[in-house]
């Protein structure tokens, strides 16, 4: 009963966020799709509760390069590029900031979490030209499946499959598989597969 019931609120939310997806949609034919798709997650985010989990689902499948079925998206939690993929049984916690990345199946992710889209984006070598005008170099960034992001933590870099990074770690380089990291800058204390 509850599997049915879950498809027919999926399917109720997914009719109910269609008029904003054909919003969205005609909008990136005139502004920028990133920008776009940013000012629709601001929105999005600001739906509280359940019913808001299921509407911000909706639109990110509907959005999104890919968005699984079971992915909880909390209050408040932003996306900034179109091209983010979230597999199915992602969570992510309330607060966060996710830029271009692909969140691989069953991830959690706490209150607070940051992936930044590499640690590229903005250049700073330029002595004579203004930060802002440096321009920089976005990647996507990889979070390997099972793995656990906790509250706070700030991710430039792939994490891989199984691994555990603790509150407010600083993710600066990759992680390997089924590793514990944590600190600034994130270094291994420990192996899960040992």
């Amino acid at each position: 009963m509850t599997n049915k019931l879950k498809l027919l609120l999926r399917l109720f939310f997914s009719l109910l966020a269609l008029p904003f997806f054909v919003l969205y949609w005609l909008l990136t034919l005139v502004f920028n799709r990133d920008n776009v798709f940013a000012g629709a997650s601001q929105c999005l985010s600001l739906l509280p509760g359940q019913m808001g989990n299921y509407y911000r689902l909706a639109f990110y499948q509907f959005a999104m390069d890919s968005c699984g079925k079971d992915t909880v998206i909390s209050f408040a939690s932003l996306f900034s590029q179109q091209g983010t993929e979230l597999s199915d049984g992602a969570y992510i916690g309330p607060q966060c900031n996710i830029g271009l990345c692909k969140i691989e199946a069953n991830c959690l992710l706490g209150s607070g979490v940051h992936i930044m889209s590499g640690k590229g984006q903005h250049n700073f070598s330029d002595l004579n030209t203004a930060l802002k005008d440096q321009g920089g170099v976005f990647n996507k960034v990889t979070i390997g499946e099972d793995s656990w992001i906790g509250n706070g933590a700030l991710i430039m870099a792939n994490i891989g499959k199984k691994c555990v990074v603790a509150a407010g770690a600083v993710v600066i380089n990759d992680v390997p598989d089924f590793a514990i990291v944590a600190g600034n800058p994130a270094k291994i204390i420990k192996m899960r597969n040992e």
